[in-house]
């Protein structure tokens, strides 16, 4: 009994520590303990994401049936646009582990500021595309005329404003490559929680504010995400963390921005292929009508709920992986791999069987359009079913990508997403007559896939040699 009481103690110390942004050296000591400290706030900072993502579907759900569809349309065109800030995370999260794993603190704030330069200028053009041309986007994705008119408000405020979200996912990746996983979780705490507060109030309108339907989903996404990024900045600047800059640093250094640049081309190669496929999907569903759409949107949101916290332990890897190969430690980076894989499948395991048998129950509370409930409860059975395997698959990636390997995921990508899962999709849903089941069956298979492959990959071990 006393045992079981020091047991339960010092794991609470241990998350209290975690969450807190205690710092520790994750080149030393228990792999088992250096990946809790890791994985709690990256998984916290994740679930707060997912939150976020299903109150604002929830709020959404009960403007219209268009509404919830023009964010699926979207989100799916905007992720595309995201593959460059996604690949520059990598590479933040790569470059920097490893210079925190060398013990050079100063080439680690270097890095984070040519990150945030190069996020900075990939946001504003986006920004000038999205603001022109929002009734264009969401035609080229198949949007009715009705739907389009409704909901280009929201597409041309999320565009304009997308050096929030750019931002904060950039400075976020920095803090997870330094281990400051806790100062990551806190800025989507904050960024989420205000966009939980504004949402009603900008969609439904509240007192002298007047409803702005489903554009206030984004006016409330940037004014909350925004705040954050001043946040973040703060922190980089005033700070107790690793990363500490200082106003002489703010200048171009064409040697670090062209590493970054060389790091990210993997990961940009890799999330185009995967978000171009995913868009690929969303026009297939779009075949089948705007309820089918939003069933399947809804679909993706609930995942989102589950599987973004399984990333957020999935980069616990990356991390654990870049900082150790910086040390000098190729074995313990392989073994924190494995270790967190597991942990990640067990998670995934008891999502799964939730998913399984009360899909409809889940779909229910967000619409109740008999449509909108059978796909979209059809979308989170056949697409659970491959959870354990993605559980090792999400690891593996990312501690590729954490070791600076960004190019072996990338080829995994392109020939599993664009040689496998598009063709599938595409013959099974409209030649044979499958209809959306077809694509669900395409990004379950695909995925399962891609983590196969990866194991194999992995297990070869050439990521260890890999240079940042």
């Amino acid at each position: 009994m006393t045992s079981s009481k020091y047991n339960i103690k010092e794991i609470f110390n241990l998350f209290k520590d975690a969450v807190s942004g205690k710092e520790m050296d994750y080149t030393r000591g228990s792999i088992r303990k250096a990946i809790f400290m890791l994985s709690i706030p990256m998984i916290l900072e994740m679930c707060m994401e997912s939150v976020f993502a299903l109150v604002d579907i929830a709020y959404v759900s009960r403007v219209s049936t268009n509404a919830v569809a023009t964010v699926g349309l979207t989100e799916s065109v905007i992720t595309l646009v995201y593959a460059v800030a996604v690949g520059l995370s990598m590479a933040a999260t790569a470059v920097v582990a490893r210079r925190i794993g060398e013990k050079d603190n100063a080439g680690a704030n270097q890095a984070a500021v040519q990150i945030i330069l190069l996020g900075s200028i990939v946001a504003v053009v986006v920004s000038i595309i999205g603001i022109s041309f929002p009734k264009e986007i969401l035609a080229l994705m198949g949007g009715e005329t009705d739907l389009i008119e409704e909901g280009y408000r929201y597409t041309q405020i999320l565009f304009g404003g997308n050096i929030t979200i750019v931002l904060l996912f950039l400075i976020n990746a920095i803090f997870r490559g330094a281990g400051n996983a806790s100062m990551a979780m806190w800025a989507l705490v904050l960024s989420n929680g205000l966009n939980i507060i504004l949402d009603p109030i900008l969609i439904f309108g509240f007192g002298p504010v007047p409803a702005y339907g489903v554009a206030g989903a984004a006016i409330a996404t940037t004014i909350g995400r925004g705040t954050a990024v001043i946040f973040q900045l703060f922190v980089l600047f005033y700070g107790a963390t690793r990363i500490k800059l200082a106003y002489r640093d703010l200048v171009v250094r064409t040697k670090v921005m062209l590493n970054l640049i060389k790091v990210s081309l993997g990961g940009i190669g890799q999330f185009i292929i995967g978000t171009s496929s995913w868009i690929f999907l969303m026009r297939i569903i779009s075949e089948f009508g705007s309820e089918v759409l939003a069933g399947y949107t809804i679909s993706i949101r609930i995942m989102m709920f589950t599987i973004m916290p399984s990333w957020g332990m999935s980069n616990a890897a990356a991390t654990l992986v870049g900082q150790n190969l910086g040390a000098n430690q190729p074995d313990r980076a392989e073994v924190s791999v494995w270790k967190t894989s597991k942990y990640n499948a067990y998670f995934m395991i008891l999502v799964s069987l939730l998913y399984l048998f009360f899909a409809n129950t889940i779909i229910g509370w967000f619409s109740d359009v008999p449509e909108v409930v059978k796909y979209g409860a059809m979308s989170l059975r056949i697409v659970a079913a491959g959870y354990v395997l993605y559980a090792y698959g999400m690891t593996i990636t990312n501690a590729f990508n954490g070791a600076g390997d960004t190019r072996t995921p990338t080829i995994i990508n392109f020939f599993c997403f664009w040689m496998f899962q598009l063709p599938f999709a595409y013959i099974a849903a409209l030649s044979f007559d499958w209809g959306p089941k077809g694509v669900f069956w395409g990004i379950m298979l695909a995925e399962s896939l891609i983590a196969l492959v990866a194991i194999y990959w992995f297990k070869k071990g050439k990521w260890k040699l890999v240079k940042v």
